[in-house]
């Protein structure tokens, strides 16, 4: 068994319904469904932070490339190989490679209200509410770019649209979870959405994941970007 917990490295367990959990960091009491084997709890705010550092990260990008971009926030230290993270990066990729590619989108503002929006996506949505939080990050992707709002008319479908490919994707492929997985499948569904719908064309590149080795419940073959799926 590879690490789970954030605490002790047990593994983790859902439970059938929300219970008040203690952190085991800050000792804030939120309820969660979520825990390792052995009780230990870590709220969403512990989990991801540092994930500030996304904005100053992206800032400096160039890149018209999101899964290159994503690559580069996950190889940072406030990246676990699972976790509500990936519900901020995934946007966040994606609103850089567009601006880098000629969007028309003040980053800066686009990348602070992607935070706002996307850490209000809890961990475990993909199981527990049918939509996985990356394929919603993209939605949040085109919301911001379009200026979507409840009571836009197209940019509210175009958003809707975004969000149902990418959960498409996911669906198909089926579970148990792998935020890398559906952070790709997102991003990939993403960047032809934006060339369709939007005009601009971001660089979309042949994926090969790194990190079946950090993943219990990796799908192996099952997985599109599995390493053997790329053999020549």
């Amino acid at each position: 068994m590879k690490e789970e917990c954030l605490i002790c490295k047990a593994p983790l367990e859902y439970l059938e319904t929300d219970r008040d959990m203690e952190c085991a960091v800050c000792h804030r009491i939120e309820k969660s469904k979520t825990r390792c084997v052995k009780g230990h709890y870590v709220c969403n705010e512990c989990h991801t932070a540092g994930m500030d550092a996304v904005i100053g990260l992206c800032m400096k990008e160039i890149s018209k490339n999101p899964v290159e971009i994503m690559e580069k926030m996950m190889a940072q230290p406030f990246c676990h190989m699972h976790g509500p993270e990936h519900h901020v990066m995934v946007g966040a990729a994606l609103l850089t490679a567009y601006k880098n590619a000629g969007g028309d989108i003040e980053l800066q503002p686009a990348l602070t209200e992607m935070m706002n929006r996307g850490k209000s996506v809890p961990g475990g949505a993909c199981g527990f509410w049918g939509a996985c939080g990356a394929g919603i990050s993209s939605g949040m992707f085109v919301s911001i770019v379009s200026k979507s709002t409840p009571l836009a008319s197209e940019a509210f479908g175009l958003s809707h649209l975004m969000t149902s490919k990418a959960l498409g994707r996911i669906g198909e492929v089926g579970g148990p979870r792998c935020c890398k997985r559906d952070s790709y499948l997102s991003i990939l569904a993403a960047i032809d959405f934006a060339k369709e719908h939007l005009g601009v064309e971001m660089e979309k590149p042949e994926i090969v994941c790194g990190h079946s080795a950090h993943n219990n419940q990796c799908i192996g073959k099952r997985c599109p970007f599995a390493a053997v799926n790329h053999q020549r």
